[in-house]
């Protein structure tokens, strides 16, 4: 009997030793895409930019300087303005003698940056803090300027050019895509605040093959978002993109916040300041890898300070929660197109914490936008309410 019992005791555990491990549930991570530093044109080092981010409880950051992934020597001067000077000599004192690399040449101080490889393995901390290799990539035609960030890029991509606007998106598209193909690394192509100088169009956009992310949102006080008179806002450029993509079986465009930001020193509406767009993505691990597969997979929402608990997408219905703050309400906004329409609208609105929309027969797409009653912290352009968007989803398409 001692045995058969001695058996039974091995074979159970030689079971649960052949079970499979506890698969680690995905959560959200809160990062930017888009933002600059002394490698263009943003006005101050890489490693205090991405501290601030760090010490902002954002888990993950692109840098994403113009037509260079910071890579080899380059030095830069820095302005006699108090401002970067001190700017200077905190980064001095924070980092260290043994790290800064300077020289002074005829009374002015030029500091060596460090490349991506060194920031990153000073500022990045595994499954804390993730540093992405991003460039946007600064093209132009006929003096518009065209702009489009390449997420988790390996390699530098030189502005492909090409014979008008769409040409030059489609080029530079096309070349981030081939670069995903031959390093089999996950990356994204996304198109940046396209009013800029209103230098793309919708119509821009709807002509695009490969492009599935655009910025909804950018905290450049410069870019326009909310469009004028003569132009549309992006969110309206959003939908309009996405009635079209559907008629023509094309994949549905996401939607991006980023701050884009430039301006470390000096805060304000004039300056484009770091804190007013990000996204919340849900990954299974905090890599950049997995972080890219879940945005490519619609997996995130763009926000400008709204943090949403659940976003469900079941049974042809939309259903969101958000994470409150104290002392603010928020109104719950179901957009959609209707089969056979060329505008979106409000299809629902509800106040709360939490709403259902249970999307009828004939609804092209539905997304999900929530407004706080609390106004953007540094706003850009516009006095605007803190918001956040869901992705849209397609009816008979589950999660």
């Amino acid at each position: 009997m001692r045995v058969l019992e001695s058996f039974f005791f091995i074979l159970l555990i030689a079971l649960l030793g052949c079970a499979d491990p506890e698969v680690p549930s995905a959560q959200w991570y809160k990062g930017n895409l888009h933002t600059h530093s002394y490698w263009s044109d943003g006005d101050d080092f890489p490693e205090v930019i991405l501290d601030w981010y760090k010490s902002h409880d954002y888990d993950f950051v692109a840098l994403s300087d113009h037509n260079t992934i910071a890579e080899g020597e380059k030095w830069v001067t820095i302005k006699e303005d108090s401002i970067y000077q001190a700017g200077f000599d905190h980064y001095l004192s924070t980092y260290g003698e043994d790290w800064v690399t300077y020289r002074e040449d005829s009374g002015q101080v030029e500091v060596r940056l460090k490349t991506f490889t060194e920031y990153k393995s000073l500022i990045e901390e595994a499954g804390e803090f993730l540093v992405i290799r991003s460039e946007e990539i600064s093209d132009d035609y006929e003096g518009k300027p065209i702009h489009l960030n390449a997420t988790n890029i390996q390699e530098y991509i030189a502005p492909q050019g090409g014979n008008s606007v769409v040409d030059v998106m489609q080029n530079n598209i096309d070349a981030v895509l081939k670069q995903q193909e031959n390093t089999g690394t996950p990356m994204i192509p996304h198109i940046n605040h396209p009013n800029f100088h209103y230098a793309i169009t919708v119509e821009d956009m709807i002509a695009l093959r490969g492009e599935r992310f655009f910025e909804v949102y950018n905290g450049h006080p410069q870019v326009h978002i909310m469009g004028d008179t003569l132009h549309m806002s992006t969110e309206e450029m959003w939908d309009q993109i996405n009635i079209s993509y559907l008629a023509n079986d094309k994949p549905i465009m996401y939607g991006l916040a980023t701050d884009d930001a430039h301006h470390y020193h000096r805060k304000g509406r004039s300056w484009s300041n770091a804190g007013r767009g990000w996204i919340y993505v849900k990954s299974d691990a905090l890599n950049a890898a997995s972080i890219v597969d879940a945005i490519e997979k619609g997996e995130f929402y763009a926000s400008t300070g709204v943090e949403l608990a659940s976003i469900e997408f079941q049974n042809n219905t939309l259903s969101v929660e958000v994470n409150p703050k104290e002392n603010t309400t928020y109104s719950i906004a179901f957009m959609g197109c209707r089969k056979g329409a060329s505008e979106a609208e409000e299809l629902s609105a509800q106040e709360g914490i939490q709403a259902s929309f249970e999307v009828p027969e004939d609804i092209l797409f539905i997304r999900c936008k929530v407004t706080s009653s609390e106004l953007e912290s540094e706003p850009a352009e516009y006095d605007l309410y803190q918001s956040a968007w869901t992705q849209p989803f397609v009816p008979g398409q589950e999660e």
